[in-house]
């Protein structure tokens, strides 16, 4: 199943099911095209994991932690399916392609063993990075932080639907700049979530990106970029540069 956040034409907030472009809620049908598609949840906290697939790692020329590397994106930073995302001026950007886990329940201390228990779904996510500040600072908040910068839709897909092994894409004006599989992940989702809640509490709603593969670059005023993900569906958004 495929669930959508999305704002009625009445202007009211919705949650229905998605399939092939129609938006289903209450006996109504609506075009996907035609309504205003929202984040597919409402996190407390992103918890983000830097250099999560090897060959990403090696064309940062950065080593492959020992432990999943944590950062945090904040509520402000969140944006939809068909936005057009205000980028910071001057500075170079780069687009992360990343499957994101949802929570689905308040959880601490979770083991492994029932770290899927706590996911209500998936979804596709766009870590936007910029790296002129990224590179300078140590816990990011400008490179990672700003306004905007975590894309992520367009639906919260149940986890029976996205392969283990499912592909990762992502375009940038129809040309692919990115292309992988979830299973070169380095770090798990079990292993993540129980890295996690180790030192916080995860509420639901709460969001886990899981880290990019190879292939990130840079982006421009007035590209659109598209994020697929096998099993979920592929967010789109365009970026905007002053």
């Amino acid at each position: 199943m495929h669930r959508v956040r999305f704002r009625d034409p009445a202007g009211s907030v919705r949650r229905g099911e998605w399939s092939e472009g129609e938006i289903s809620f209450a006996g109504e049908t609506y075009d996907s095209k035609e309504v205003d598609v929202l984040p597919p949840c409402e996190p407390t906290k992103i918890v983000c994991i830097g250099r999560n697939y090897a060959a990403h790692a090696e064309e940062r020329d950065e080593d492959v932690p020992d432990r999943p590397l944590l950062f945090l994106k904040p509520p402000n930073a969140l944006a939809g399916h068909g936005d057009t995302v205000t980028l910071p001026e001057d500075r170079y950007i780069e687009h992360e392609a990343e499957l994101a886990a949802v929570i689905g329940e308040q959880c601490r201390n979770v083991s492994e063993a029932d770290a899927e228990d706590v996911v209500a779904g998936y979804t596709c996510f766009d870590d936007l990075s910029n790296r002129d500040d990224q590179d300078r600072e140590q816990n990011w908040v400008r490179g990672k932080a700003f306004d905007n910068a975590a894309p992520m839709g367009p639906v919260l897909a149940t986890p029976d639907e996205v392969p283990d092994d499912a592909r990762i894409q992502l375009r940038v004006d129809g040309e692919i700049r990115q292309d992988s599989t979830l299973d070169h992940l380095i770090f798990s989702i079990p292993e993540l979530i129980a890295e996690i809640t180790r030192y916080m509490t995860l509420e639901p709603g709460d969001v886990i990106a899981t880290g990019t593969p190879e292939g990130v670059g840079p982006l421009s005023d007035g590209e659109r970029v598209e994020v697929e993900i096998e099993g979920i569906g592929t967010l789109e958004h365009d970026v905007r540069q002053p």
